[in-house]
């Protein structure tokens, strides 16, 4: 490792077990910022952005525009010199999440000039033998050593498919994101978070998404006993949207309608039954003011038949 590699990472318990493993010899950009939620637009790097940033962050997540200021903008600067570095690695994991701040960080590289400067992607995901994705700090150290040599350079082609990606998410068609979806590139889980993000927009016949309507299967299946244990159930068993706790404990607070909590147990509501039954839309008790990218969550259905996105 040399001082002019920059490294990106995709979170602060990630970076200190890189700096543990003595894997960073550079300076790390640590990507605090969760991207796949809230209204972005296409130049994160701009005063509009970051203020509009700063006040979904305060309103919805209680994280104030100090601790944005000193947590992400502080760390632009680090980008104003396209000479310092020889070399970029971008840590970043198989989920929606990971892959919505990967496609804007590299958005902002090319647009501050780095595009002949290599840069590679360290990927967690799919481990030989074992059935479930991994996020890279559940690897073994070994595995993390083995993962940075592996490490993948992306292509001028994956970087302007990334980058165009970022900017259809921030506009207000999310259709064009579905034309994406079959793109070939180096980014092995692209597609299916692709795909995870159109299912987000609410089901046409229900009016709830697919986490959402999972999530009440979940306490139509289980023995769920209380509100904390449903926490940890939707986390392990989200699929490959990659929320943590805030983001799926927001999720969870619109779903109090569909569910009722008996002495030991919770249980769905007669309207969580009618939902799983799919005899009743609920979009007009559920829409609300929530925006993915460049446009909100409830301008849009999505067909579950087509798994096509109809405009309201």
């Amino acid at each position: 490792m040399t001082k002019d590699i920059l490294h990106i990472t995709n979170g602060d318990s990630l970076t200190d077990r890189l700096h543990q493993l003595a894997l960073i010899d550079g300076d790390c950009f640590v990507w605090r910022e969760m991207l796949c939620e809230g209204p972005t637009l296409i130049r994160t790097e701009s005063l509009e952005s970051l203020q509009n940033r700063k006040e979904f962050l305060e309103k919805y997540y209680r994280i104030t525009p100090n601790d944005y200021e000193q947590k992400f903008v502080s760390q632009l600067s680090k980008l104003d010199d396209r000479k310092r570095y020889k070399e970029i690695i971008l840590w970043f994991e198989y989920d929606l999440f990971c892959h919505m701040n990967m496609v804007a960080a590299i958005s902002l590289l090319l647009r501050k000039g780095f595009e002949k400067v290599p840069i590679f992607l360290v990927c967690s995901g799919r481990i030989e033998g074992e059935s479930k994705c991994f996020g890279l700090n559940e690897l073994s150290d070994s595995q993390l050593i083995t993962h940075l040599k592996n490490k993948k350079q992306l292509t001028v082609d994956d970087l302007q498919l990334a980058s165009h990606i970022w900017t259809l998410y921030c506009e207000e068609n999310p259709n064009k994101i579905a034309g994406q979806i079959k793109a070939s590139s180096s980014f092995e889980y692209l597609s299916i978070c692709l795909k995870a993000h159109l299912e987000r927009f609410p089901n046409a016949k229900t009016g709830l998404n697919t986490l959402e309507t999972n999530i009440l299967k979940m306490i139509d299946t289980y023995q769920i006993k209380n509100m904390k244990q449903l926490m940890g159930y939707a986390l392990e068993y989200q699929g490959f949207y990659g929320y943590g706790d805030m983001q799926m404990k927001r999720i969870i607070a619109k779903l109090f309608q569909f569910l009722d909590q008996t002495g030991e147990q919770l249980i769905l509501s007669e309207r969580g039954k009618l939902v799983l039954q799919e005899k009743k839309n609920f979009y007009n008790t559920t829409a609300a003011d929530w925006y993915y990218g460049g446009v909100n969550k409830y301008h849009y259905l999505y067909n579950t038949d087509t798994r096509n996105l109809m405009k309201l």
